[in-house]
């Protein structure tokens, strides 16, 4: 379903679009370059088993969301080097900007209260949601995301080499191949995926919609949030970071720094677990997800 939100078309999926029962409503906020359909089913099942609504998003650029092709593509070379040498980065639109969409979102379908959940990039701008409008939260929960403070480890090369390659062609089958390679560099060696099935979820999503350039507006908006981790101190919600000891992607210090700068913040690391979402992660995940959510919705009663 399209709507308009922060004036651009958002692409959402809602379990409850007609609710009247008053259900609380939790939004889930995807990665870099991953559409809303990366969300699990089996986690959305479960969170509506536990009485919630839960509304996903195409994050702008990417989906079935509206592209921003009229602003370039960027240089994300040139973006990171200015980064390294703490000189200011411009990005095509920033964090905050995708935040706003999200809370607009909201907006649109009368949602005053959230309980704000985001994986890696999402994690990112779920902080950002969280920064802009406290009032709006009711949970914040971020999972392989990272503060965005300078001097955290980096993704190990060979994952840096195959993030920034390209696909060998244009062809489906190219693009297919390319995001298997990906996934499997960074995907939990603690919960192997069998291959037929990641090929299968990655071709699907692909069919839905490819878009590169927005990627690498995506990758520079993100390069370009300097100053999150320095405001995170100022949150004050139920702040729960979920992150994977083996992430090779997004390194586990990144979630213990998020979860310090948070006041309050609970850190869960799950052993095995790397940059993806495979079933036995998705179960990790959902056994405090579930009770903080939970705990977060009765204290905010």
């Amino acid at each position: 379903m399209k709507i308009r939100a922060n004036n651009i078309d958002i692409e959402i999926e809602d379990t409850h679009p007609s609710d009247t029962t008053g259900r609380p409503v939790v939004l889930l906020i995807m990665g870099l370059g991953m559409q809303l359909v990366a969300w699990p089913p089996a986690l959305v099942q479960s969170l509506v088993d536990a009485g919630y609504r839960v509304v996903r998003l195409d994050n702008r650029d990417i989906g079935l969301s509206q592209k921003f092709d009229h602003l370039g593509t960027p240089n994300l070379m040139w973006a990171s080097i200015r980064y390294r040498l703490g000189l200011g980065v411009k990005a095509p639109y920033a964090l905050h900007d995708m935040a706003a969409d999200a809370l607009a979102v909201l907006d649109a379908l009368g949602v005053a209260k959230a309980h704000v959940v985001g994986v890696s990039m999402g994690g990112m701008i779920a902080q950002r949601v969280a920064l802009a409008a406290p009032q709006r939260v009711l949970s914040l929960s971020s999972i392989m995301s990272s503060s965005g403070a300078r001097g955290l480890p980096q993704a190990k090369p060979q994952v840096m080499r195959v993030l920034l390659s390209r696909p060998a062609g244009k062809d489906l089958s190219s693009v297919t191949d390319h995001y298997v390679k990906l996934f499997k560099v960074i995907g939990s060696p603690g919960f192997p995926v069998d291959d037929a099935e990641l090929r299968e979820r990655i071709t699907a999503a692909a069919q839905r919609n490819f878009n590169p350039a927005g990627v690498l507006r995506q990758m520079v908006a993100i390069v370009a949030d300097s100053r999150r981790a320095s405001e995170l101190s100022g949150l004050r919600l139920p702040t729960l970071v979920i992150h994977g000891k083996a992430d090779p992607l997004v390194p586990f210090a990144c979630g213990e720094d998020t979860a310090r700068r948070i006041p309050g913040a609970r850190l869960l690391g799950i052993e095995g677990m790397g940059h993806d979402l495979p079933a036995g992660v998705v179960q990790r995940i959902l056994e405090p997800l579930v009770p903080h959510l939970n705990t977060a919705q009765g204290a905010r009663k």
